[in-house]
């Protein structure tokens, strides 16, 4: 079988399933694990822009794709060129056993893929009750940007007994957020992810500055990796652990 992988998580999942370059025929640049093994598969353009001549010249049997990370015409023009295709559509850490098993049954792996479902959920089963405080993942600064309590970055919060606002509802579910609005919604504590933007420490003290500004006590502010919050997939049981034991120390 050959793959295309437009899903950086998902392409670092196959690669956890035991497939290799030679099933996975293309990637984006943003595909980056495991680094042993990804340079190895071409790149066939970034998950917003794919290069459809790219795709076509891998000669894929399926294309994998997320619901909001890939555009829906490049869906489309995989159907009309007779491509299979696998889309996620994850928004809760809890969703991503079975869409593993689903994925695995596509890659024929449903072995390897039940494991680490399996996993997952004995992860989840075994999250800690912590003190109900409400939190926010910060994924922009300038301007400042949070994900909400609908998206999987939320969710991977609220699987640790964190209450994720929803800020905006009828937005995009990443809202520019301000120091009144959190703190008109009770924000006790904001992670600052790795990425899209690499929060500094610099960063984290002007936005306790912001704060102290407006004459408001500043949240607790925590620095952790952002693929944490947003690698879906095989890193989901290293995600949970590695932010369970953050909020343990904190």
């Amino acid at each position: 079988m050959r793959i295309v992988s437009l899903v950086p998580s998902l392409t670092l999942t196959l690669f956890d399933f035991g497939l290799d370059a030679k099933s996975i025929v293309g990637r984006t640049p943003w595909c980056i694990h495991p680094a042993a093994s990804v340079n190895e598969v071409p790149v066939v353009g970034g998950t917003k822009t794919p290069t459809l001549s790219k795709i076509e010249a891998a000669q894929p049997d399926l294309v994998v794709m997320d619901k909001d990370e890939n555009p829906k015409a490049v869906y489309e023009w995989c159907l009309e060129q007779g491509y299979s295709t696998f889309v996620c559509d994850v928004r809760h850490p809890r969703d991503v056993p079975n869409m593993l098993r689903a994925l695995g049954e596509a890659v024929q792996c449903s072995k390897v893929a039940e494991s680490l479902a399996c996993s997952i959920e004995l992860t989840l089963a075994e999250a800690p009750e912590i003190q109900r405080r409400r939190a926010l993942p910060l994924i922009w600064y300038k301007p400042l940007m949070a994900a909400n309590g609908t998206t999987y970055a939320g969710n991977m919060l609220a699987s640790l007994g964190y209450e994720v606002p929803d800020i905006e509802p009828e937005g995009t579910g990443y809202p520019e957020v301000t120091p009144e609005l959190m703190v008109e919604h009770g924000i006790n504590d904001l992670f600052l992810s790795s990425e899209p933007h690499e929060f500094t420490p610099e960063d984290g003290q002007a936005i306790e500055a912001s704060f102290r500004s407006k004459g408001f006590e500043s949240p607790a502010i925590h620095f952790i990796d952002g693929e944490d919050l947003t690698w879906m997939g095989s890193h989901t049981d290293v995600a949970l652990r590695r932010l369970r034991k953050h909020v343990i120390r904190t």
